[in-house]
């Protein structure tokens, strides 16, 4: 699976998704019509489009979202946003501080929630539609495994996240994320 068929394999799973029928559901039902072979490679698309947006700057833009974000949290995030689709995530991507255009952002802010973009069951959606085909979703793990191993892939070395700055200091919000910080923490100038 190529770069381009993952995100059309996320934008039909988001056009079929309802309220009834989240997203995730709907994306492990499509990868489970597919081979083992294809299921890896959705894997490895995802955790690289995962990777590439595991930056200080993208983590500050769900701490906001999210009222704080932890390690694990900052990976429903970022789940999440594949989720939302190849525009939302190449926009959050390139600008975090775009997430304050977006709708379920601003619904979220205006009603004082904080679970807008974040969505757990997305990084399983391999493991569950692998374990459809095999009858256990622990045979994907061991699959995964061999499936790395067997990539020729450049070393994994430390990634750069950017500059790392404090969350918890409003001024610092405003000044890297102004939008999306005046709409989830409110005008820096009520705030002195």
């Amino acid at each position: 699976m190529d770069i381009s068929e993952f995100w059309t394999t996320i934008e039909a799973a988001r056009s079929a998704a309802t309220a009834d029928r989240p997203f995730a559901e709907v994306l492990t039902d499509e990868l489970a019509t597919r081979t083992k072979e294809d299921i890896l490679s959705y894997q490895e698309r995802f955790d690289e489009a995962s990777g590439a947006v595991y930056r200080w700057d993208v983590w500050a833009a769900a701490y906001l979202i999210g009222g704080g974000c932890s390690d694990d949290s900052f990976m429903d995030f970022r789940a999440g946003l594949i989720a939302q689709g190849r525009d939302w995530y190449e926009k959050a991507a390139s600008a975090p501080d775009r997430l304050a255009e977006h709708p379920s952002v601003i619904a979220a802010a205006g009603a004082h929630r904080d679970e807008a973009l974040f969505d757990e069951d997305v990084n399983y959606v391999a493991a569950r539609a692998f374990g459809r085909i095999t009858g256990d979703e622990e045979d994907f793990y061991a699959a995964w495994t061999a499936y790395e191993a067997s990539r020729a892939r450049s070393p994994q070395g430390d990634d750069d996240m950017g500059e790392d700055f404090d969350f918890d200091d409003a001024a610092e919000m405003h000044s890297r994320l102004p939008r999306l910080a005046a709409l989830c923490l409110g005008d820096i100038a009520h705030q002195r």
